[in-house]
């Protein structure tokens, strides 16, 4: 759903990445960026910290970052395959550093964080593994990243990170079962 809504903002969001591309960092250093914010996060929300608003607002921080790595890439015209294939991974590596924050935290359940993370990932998965089959299902799905980083955070700077894990366990396997279909479809054909 946000991605929809990035589309229609790409002009501001491409201003933002020729800023952030005059320091000279490379698209990968802000993907490097993104991962130690998600690093931090993740310290925030465990034991060794305890604090549900700096843990979300890492994350928004992170997210942040998620969205300049791409737009640095684009504006300076360097996108590649090892740059995405490093986004993604980092993508997956901040998803498991948060959530393993939360369950050190005890956020709340574990079983219901670890399902928030598995229905995550596998969202992650479908659509890595769609794509490779030629099928593009960015945009399907109620789910995406962007809008599970955002609920997490919000949640969390509100002091309510567990109804923000439980949440994204629910759109997250909704998104999950959502691509799922739309690809078996895609493939019958």
């Amino acid at each position: 759903m946000l991605n929809k809504i990035r589309e229609t903002i790409v002009p501001m969001i491409d201003r933002i990445g020729s800023i952030f591309a005059k320091t000279g960092i490379s698209p990968n250093g802000w993907s490097i960026v993104e991962l130690l914010f998600a690093a931090l996060s993740g310290i925030a929300f465990s034991s060794l910290c305890g604090n549900w608003i700096l843990g979300g607002s890492f994350l928004l921080i992170s997210g942040f970052f998620d969205i300049v790595d791409g737009s640095v890439a684009r504006v300076t015209k360097t996108i590649s395959n090892r740059g995405a294939f490093l986004d993604s991974n980092f993508d997956r590596i901040a998803e498991i550093l948060v959530y393993g924050g939360l369950i050190s935290g005890a956020i709340g359940e574990p079983l219901v964080v670890f399902a928030a993370l598995a229905s995550s990932i596998m969202v992650s998965y479908t659509r890595a593994k769609g794509e490779s089959l030629n099928v593009n299902v960015s945009g399907i799905g109620i789910g995406e990243r962007a809008e599970r980083i955002f609920i997490l955070a919000v949640t969390s700077i509100m002091g309510f990170p567990y109804y923000g894990v439980i949440l994204i366990v629910v759109l997250a396997s909704l998104t999950f079962i959502q691509r799922f279909i739309y690809i078996i479809k895609k493939l019958e054909k």
